[in-house]
């Protein structure tokens, strides 16, 4: 949010013992002053006193005589005690967005609880000057409404309103690498030009925003909340909603419309009875929530036609979805549970977690057997009649959660859920052979061929352990050539570049025998010639 400090604006008079005031601010009807806290821009026992003041307060207060002049109080003798009558009329706070002065705010009115989002959308009122106060834009009187991340009138708006809570008034104070740079801008309409490298003053009113979630994490669910709901809770994976809902496509036909016309529509959380994109949307709403949802084709109806209730989807449709959740069946969280209500509910998720792995679909599988772990955790500590029973299942969930994370190719979890299981059942062929199976699919084969070894010494006559092995061997081969070529080529290479090293070095020796014979040879007709 940037750097922020508090403001406080005051009336105070300043006077010495005998009554001679050295300061006031009410002189001929005069202005409060702002004093930034911590600036030293008054003597420092006045601010601090400042500091101890409650909105709409006076007070006195009495300092002690200066041991030399302070700059907060110019012309007052070093020794006199000081006065100060203060009311403090407001108190506002600065931010340095940037902490460089770019973007200064001051809080005129602050706002409620809900903070600004990079996606949310905002109607704002706003009035841009220049600091000789000529405007050079302005908002209509009901505001404009756009979205944070748009931009909008000048570059500097977005970062101010990202600091800014719903109700919140402000003053900003823009320098001109912010505002309209080097370019500055032409008039337009009825507002004044911006000349090059201006400084520029907004005043801002955040009136309304409506908060916006990007539900999948890659911008095709987006959520945006057009009425608050209550509370915090949110539907579970498993729970019912009832809702009403209207489906349109972009140019506003709608396909479909429930929960209307008597009993609300009703669908179970993550049981893909409604498009994944409604399903997502629906599953970040509380009780009450009101919310419009935009969902891109691939999290809705796909690529291909879909008949609805009202017309034919065409292939590749964005769908938006107004959609408020009436209510919602919650489940009973696992802290107020019993350790058998846990069991049974863990058992109830293990047994759909199987439904789902038998017809393929294994992500789904294996979100019902985290559920169904996260009721037996390892942490808990269970009474003794239900630990066995507890033990039992929870091997279970992590030996099937492995089946899933194979199929799904999330290999590291399979080899960390097998692990988990061999930590308390050394001896479990099942955990081995999955383990074994994702450390080949890891390339990790001396570990997948421990794994082998010690589950066909188990279980000898394991028919899926000895396929795997079979496969572990041809790897083997195929990973010992592909070795052997590699360090062949190595050798190759090494053996060419030595004998490019060698020939080279001859060479070299050759020319320095030459040039030596040459040297001596002149050397020799020298000593003749001196002879």
């Amino acid at each position: 949010m940037g750097h922020s400090r508090a403001a406080r604006r005051v009336h105070y008079v300043g006077s010495l013992p005998d009554g001679t005031l050295f300061a006031s601010t009410r002189d001929g009807g005069g202005e409060p002053r702002t004093i930034n806290l911590g600036s030293g821009e008054v003597v420092a026992g006045l601010e601090t006193g400042i500091c101890t003041m409650k909105k709409g307060e006076k007070a006195l207060f009495i300092l002690p005589p200066l041991s030399c002049e302070d700059p907060g109080v110019p012309g007052v003798p070093t020794g006199s005690e000081l006065h100060f009558e203060v009311e403090l009329l407001s108190w506002l706070t600065v931010v340095d967005v940037y902490k460089n002065g770019g973007i200064v705010k001051k809080v005129l009115s602050t706002g409620g609880n809900r903070q600004t989002g990079d996606l949310d959308e905002v109607t704002v009122k706003y009035k841009i000057k220049l600091l000789d106060e000529s405007i050079v834009d302005e908002s209509p009187e009901e505001g404009s409404t756009f979205f944070v991340n748009e931009g909008h009138v000048c570059a500097a708006l977005p970062k101010v309103l990202k600091t800014m809570k719903e109700g919140e008034r402000a003053v900003v104070m823009v320098q001109s690498q912010y505002a309209f740079g080097e370019q500055g801008r032409a008039a337009k309409n009825q507002f004044s030009a911006v000349p090059p490298n201006s400084a520029v003053n907004i005043d801002v009113e955040l009136v309304s925003l409506k908060p916006v979630v990007d539900v999948t994490g890659d911008l095709k669910v987006m959520k945006k909340t057009l009425k608050c709901g209550d509370g915090i809770r949110t539907p579970h994976d498993g729970e019912t909603v009832h809702i009403r809902y209207t489906g349109r496509l972009e140019d506003g036909t709608v396909f479909e419309k429930f929960g209307f016309d008597g009993e609300p529509f009703e669908f179970i959380i993550d049981e893909e009875q409604v498009t994944v994109g409604l399903d997502c949307a629906v599953a970040t709403m509380v009780k009450g929530e009101l919310a419009e949802v935009t969902v891109k084709f691939e999290y809705g109806f796909g690529n291909t036609e879909e008949q609805r209730q009202l017309i034919m989807v065409p292939p590749f449709s964005t769908l938006i979805y107004e959609v408020e959740l009436i209510d919602f069946t919650k489940e009973k969280e696992s802290w107020e549970m019993s350790a058998h209500e846990k069991l049974e509910a863990a058992e109830k998720s293990k047994v759909a977690g199987n439904d789902l792995f038998k017809i393929g679909k294994f992500q789904r599988a294996a979100k019902k057997y985290s559920k169904a772990l996260s009721y037996i955790n390892e942490e808990e500590h269970f009474e003794d009649e239900v630990e066995e029973s507890t033990k039992t299942l929870r091997v279970s969930c992590w030996l099937n959660h492995a089946a899933c994370c194979l199929k799904l190719k999330d290999f590291a979890q399979a080899i960390s859920l097998c692990s988990k299981v061999l930590e308390i059942e050394s001896c479990n062929v099942k955990a081995l052979y999955r383990r074994a199976q994702a450390y080949v699919e890891s390339y990790d084969l001396e570990l997948a061929k421990t794994d082998v070894l010690k589950a066909l010494e188990l279980d000898p006559d394991n028919r899926e352990v000895k396929l795997l092995q079979a496969n572990l061997k041809k790897l083997q081969v195929e990973s010992n050539k592909r070795d052997a070529k590699l360090y062949a080529n190595m050798f190759d290479r090494t053996a060419k570049e030595s004998d490019v090293v060698s020939k080279k070095r001859k060479v070299e020796n050759t020319s320095h025998n030459e040039a030596a014979k040459s040297s001596d040879s002149k050397e020799a007709l020298e000593v003749v010639k001196e002879e």
